[in-house]
């Protein structure tokens, strides 16, 4: 066995954003070096059954497209392990690739681990994350609460007897928080974000042209045309699905407002969700917010003109983090990168 200090040396320490659409793998001293949709394909029948085929962007492209035998899964839904077998085995995959990137192809020893998890899940819930990353190949693993990570990612001041808030708006949940020294004074998430505006896109095709979609088709009208308020320029789009009276496959034209409408109800519940977290801060620290505003992180939060709602809806200032698609994996990194720092939030 390698002693502590020749092991340290040639392990390169991890921080993952487990997130329900995608799973980024921060490298300590490398940053971000996988960024990959979270989704598993598998053999499920047959000679070499539960064989993966691939895992990630390989994956993901045979969704709704896969033989009987293969089966395309997404183990996380809802920002929670919904799959452990297939958690385990994304992450094993995702990990070796990070440290092999991260060593130069180099890959002597199992990494430290930290993970982002949604702030409001069970002790199981958490429980599952953690052996997931111990059974993928972790020495270590520590967990992070998301939003904290993301308020660090997005270089919020949450050391400070100040308060910060991000909403944090992955594909399975959004998660408001408002945090001040160093720790969550508040919190409040809910399961709706980009898989339930895909969801509620679906079933708006379907209702309106009888026209069935697929989830990617429906991720790609988001988007490509998703916005949260009324614009002077209407926009038009192809999509091509399946016709559910005649059941042959048909190709229709949608507009910008239709898809808005197909939206609303889903950002209402986001909306919804950042007030009534506003409504539950202490008055000391939504104090501090008339001036510091809220921070959006998140893949939704690139949703065409969802900070201008918000801050109509608020009344409150509003800027979407510079890279916020890393937000999270990026402050989980720097928390990991200064641990002296950080060590208390970790978990």
């Amino acid at each position: 066995m390698l002693p502590n200090f020749i092991a340290r040396w040639f392990s390169n320490d991890l921080a993952v954003d487990l997130g329900t659409a995608n799973t980024l793998v921060y490298a300590k001293g490398k940053g971000v070096v996988v960024s990959e949709p979270s989704v598993v394909a598998v053999r499920k029948n047959g000679r070499g059954t539960g064989r993966v085929l691939s895992v990630g962007r390989d994956a993901k492209v045979m969704l709704g497209r896969t033989p009987r035998d293969i089966e395309a899964i997404r183990p996380m839904r809802d920002g929670v392990i919904a799959d452990f077998e297939g958690a385990e085995t994304m992450l094993r995959h995702l990990i070796k690739k990070a440290h092999k990137k991260a060593r130069e192809g180099r890959n002597l020893v199992r990494p430290r681990i930290i993970v982002g998890v949604p702030s409001g899940i069970t002790p199981v819930e958490r429980n599952a994350v953690r052996e997931a990353a111990q059974s993928a190949g972790a020495s270590e693993v520590f967990l992070i609460d998301q939003p904290i990570a993301a308020a660090i990612g997005a270089g919020l001041p949450i050391m400070e007897p100040v308060c910060s808030m991000v909403v944090d708006i992955g594909g399975g949940t959004t998660q408001v928080a408002a945090m001040s020294l160093g720790g969550i004074v508040f919190s409040k998430s809910a399961r709706v974000a980009g898989d339930k505006m895909d969801q509620a896109i679906v079933q708006y095709v379907k209702q309106r042209y009888n026209l069935l979609i697929g989830e990617q088709s429906a991720e790609s009208i988001k988007t490509t045309m998703g916005n949260a308020l009324a614009d002077d320029v209407i926009g038009y789009l192809q999509i091509k699905g399946r016709d559910l009276v005649i059941g042959v496959p048909k190709l229709i034209i949608i507009d910008s407002s239709e898809v808005r409408q197909a939206l609303r109800e889903p950002i209402k519940m986001i909306v919804t969700t950042i007030k009534e977290a506003l409504g539950e801060i202490p008055p000391e620290l939504s104090a501090d917010l008339t001036e510091k505003g809220i921070v959006l992180t998140g893949g939704v939060a690139l949703l065409r003109n969802l900070d201008k709602l918000v801050n109509q809806e608020t009344g409150l200032p509003v800027r979407i983090a510079d890279d916020p698609l890393s937000a999270v994996a990026l402050g989980a990194g720097q928390a990991l990168d200064r641990r002296d720092t950080y060590e208390h939030i970790l978990n």
